[in-house]
């Protein structure tokens, strides 16, 4: 991985085997990260490194990431859900993002046409975080739970304890992963496979 901010720009993160070649997805974009970076660093805030990829801070708090995707480059704030959005601009990263939201961009003379609204909206994400406002999540309970899991869980007095013991996150994103196929045998077999992780307490991503 990436701990190199500059070397984002030139090689990707390093989570893939496309890093450093020419089919890695920064390589699509040049011109757009090149915009999307000067315009953040010129609202003031501290350019990181985090996961890879160029994460940008207010007096060490989270405010935005800039990146690269196979479809577009973006701008995304980890608190988009409180912005106003008085131009519509930002998108859910998926379907059941609660905080996060992005601006996708697909040319650098789109970027440089809305700097000052793009501007506007950093400044905005810099007060939400100035006024330490939090984004209302749902809690685990409000999260479906499939019934092929709550019947794995009867079955397994183990299994049910070593789920109420992860984190609400992890729990969450069981759930979902777990409710996102239509045919119960898929939801089975998902379950199924994420049975070993959960016992070790796990994440779906660790």
């Amino acid at each position: 991985m990436t701990t190199d901010v500059n070397l984002y720009f030139t090689e990707g993160c390093g989570r893939c085997p496309l890093g450093g070649t020419p089919d890695c997805k920064v390589n699509f974009w040049p011109q757009e990260l090149k915009q999307l970076r000067r315009i953040v660093i010129e609202c003031g805030l501290t350019e990181e490194s985090k996961w890879g990829v160029p994460c940008y801070t207010f007096q060490g708090n989270n405010i935005g990431v800039v990146s690269a995707f196979k479809e577009y480059a973006s701008l995304s704030f980890f608190k988009g859900a409180l912005l106003e959005d008085a131009n519509g601009i930002l998108d859910k990263p998926g379907e059941n993002t609660q905080a996060a939201r992005l601006i996708k961009f697909t040319n650098a003379r789109q970027i440089m046409e809305m700097e000052s609204v793009l501007k506007a909206y950093i400044y905005e994400a810099i007060e939400v975080e100035k006024a330490g406002l939090k984004v209302p999540l749902k809690e685990t309970s409000e999260f479906n739970m499939p019934e092929e899991f709550q019947k794995a869980l009867h079955e397994n007095p183990q299994l049910k304890a070593a789920f109420e013991a992860l984190t609400p996150g992890r729990q969450r994103g069981y759930l979902l992963h777990f409710s996102q196929p239509k045919q119960s045998k898929t939801r089975e077999s998902r379950i199924e496979k994420c049975t070993p992780k959960i016992l070790e307490g796990r994440g779906l991503n660790l």
